[in-house]
């Protein structure tokens, strides 16, 4: 999912340098209206691999994304964003994480070519300027055909969030703290409604060719516990484990971002996590067997309108 507060950054740097202009201009002629910003704003991105909270959704292959978002002046707002991915129809199919390692899949052809994302809320600077508050809801939408009826070893993949964040400024250092909890059951695990992500994203303008550092932890707590009869790729019975042994885990990210100017950035990071193949590829785990927490390098180009 896109990160939700990047506008906001944005607006910041726009309004400063908006006040900066008219200020100079002021002390020889009266300035010229600044033309008015537009309250719709899009964009598009491709991505070496889509990682969401650090898990690959695209199993290692590039990714198409773009979104776009409604800001009113009173703080409301609503969005939506998309993403090309194959988790879905990649855990059902042949050794999938649904299957079983070196099972032929009992389930047939299951198609889920993309995620779409759709939230509201309301952002305001209750505290100061630079400091926005956010509350809102976001509903992760998969298209599917062919889920099928696993015997409740599984659950529905579309997946309902509430989130709250608080926005910060500090000079050159922006960020933003938030935390987000699962009214319904988390991207398909089953007793899994009540599991949360707290995490913490910091930019760092260094000033210098338009150049921004950036870091991210997080930690995805999946609550609940396995259902009778489940059982591992190699054959362990599961019955009651808990899905935060399952699958909970941290994620990390350190990154470079440098924007060109007209909307268009490119961004490098490497990722992380100590997300768990637990006994043989139970959870994180590709039909080939690989992590698909596993630390990588990831490059992107977005362009913004």
């Amino acid at each position: 999912m896109k990160n939700l507060h990047k506008t906001a950054i944005s607006a910041a740097a726009v309004a400063l340098l908006t006040g900066l202009s008219s200020s100079v201009l002021a002390a020889d002629e009266p300035a010229a209206e600044a033309p008015e910003a537009s309250p719709i704003t899009a964009n598009v991105t491709i991505v070496n691999d889509y990682r969401y909270r650090g898990i690959s959704q695209s199993d290692f292959k590039p990714a198409i994304q773009g979104g776009f978002d409604y800001a009113h002046e009173s703080g409301l707002y609503i969005g939506n964003w998309n993403s090309s991915i194959s988790w879905i129809s990649d855990s059902y199919a042949t050794n999938g994480s649904n299957v079983g390692r070196n099972t032929q899949s009992p389930y047939g052809s299951v198609s889920a070519p993309i995620e779409m994302d759709f939230y509201a809320g309301f952002k305001k600077e209750f505290i100061g300027e630079g400091f926005a508050s956010d509350i809102g809801f976001l509903q992760y939408y998969y298209p599917t055909t062919g889920i099928p009826n696993t015997g409740g070893l599984t659950a529905n993949p579309n997946t309902s969030e509430i989130y709250v964040a608080q926005n910060f400024t500090f000079g050159s250092l922006t960020g933003f703290v938030k935390f987000s909890y699962a009214v319904s059951t988390l991207f398909g695990t089953v007793n899994s409604s009540g599991s949360y992500y707290p995490d913490l994203t910091l930019n760092y303008d260094t000033g210098y060719w338009g150049l921004a550092l950036n870091g991210h932890i997080g930690y995805q707590y999946v609550a609940g516990n396995t259902p009778g009869g489940a059982t591992n790729y190699v054959g362990a019975s599961l019955n009651g484990v808990s899905n935060s042994t399952l699958y909970s885990y941290t994620d990390w990210k350190l990154g470079v971002t440098k924007d060109f100017g007209g909307g268009l950035s490119a961004a490098i990071a490497y990722v992380g996590t100590n997300a768990s193949t637990y006994l043989g590829g139970y959870s994180y785990s590709s039909p080939q067997g690989k992590n698909l927490g596993r630390s990588t390098g990831l490059i992107s180009l977005t362009k913004t309108f």
